[in-house]
């Protein structure tokens, strides 16, 4: 049974994409904050592994990481999920603490994940896996007001260039998805505030093709690696909006 790690797996695209890889037969260790949220999960999937954590918390996930190791025996693949949008406005009106909070969830969570994963692949016998980080539209275009959100995505295109490269010598490979939009609560509070600023809404798409779409990458034979792929809503503008 492959097995595959989801961070920020108790609600929106990484539960769904959980869901995806729990109903693909894969073995799934689903990592977030919410016991309560991972357990229900749990119930309904005999081949879930609740790992509560915050990916903010270096020993937490280093110690989420080994239970699951033990368990599954092997890390197949991350999904690197975990992250936040932040406070909203223009660089002027965001308060240090809500800037500090975004990087800590979006770079620094992102980067304990892939760094945990990748000691577990290199060393793992036979070794390799894949990595794939959850960026987003916002790692090309930004939305407006979206600072914090938009500098963290582009350095996660940074993160997954890098691993893609130093991966190669451990068949490591490392890709990244860019979504646009899928239909979850942060992007439900998102459009709400266009509306209530008088804007119409951004479209939007099931998130269960964002998931598919991870599956798709996750279940390549490591010799094939999609880079990058971007998955968002067909009416969505491009230019503009992250």
């Amino acid at each position: 049974m492959k097995s595959i790690i989801v961070t920020g797996a108790s609600q929106g695209i990484g539960k769904a994409t959980a869901v995806a890889f729990l109903e693909a037969g894969w073995r799934v260790g689903v990592l977030a904050r919410s016991e309560e949220k991972l357990q229900a999960i749990a119930d309904d999937y005999v081949n879930a592994v609740p790992l509560v954590a915050d990916v903010t918390d270096a020993a937490a996930m280093e110690s989420a990481f080994a239970r699951f190791v033990a368990r599954a025996e092997r890390l197949d693949a991350l999904f690197n999920n975990a992250g936040m949008f932040g406070p909203a406005g223009s660089i002027d009106e965001i308060d240090l603490g809500g800037f500090d909070q975004v990087l800590d969830v979006n770079v620094r969570g992102m980067f304990i994940a892939a760094k945990l994963a990748y000691a577990q692949m290199r060393r793992q016998v036979p070794q390799g896996g894949r990595i794939i980080n959850n960026g987003s539209l916002s790692a090309h275009v930004p939305r407006e007001g979206s600072v914090c959100y938009t500098l963290t995505k582009h350095a996660v295109t940074g993160l997954t260039r890098t691993l893609s490269l130093d991966g190669r010598p451990y068949d490591i490979a490392c890709g990244q998805i860019d979504i646009g939009n899928a239909e979850t609560d942060m992007v439900a509070g998102l459009n709400a505030a266009l509306v209530a600023d008088g804007k119409a809404p951004n479209a939007t798409m099931d998130v269960q093709d964002a998931a598919r779409s991870v599956l798709h990458m996750a279940e390549m034979p490591l010799n094939a690696n999609v880079q990058f792929m971007t998955v968002m809503a067909t009416k969505m503008p491009y230019i503009g909006r992250g």
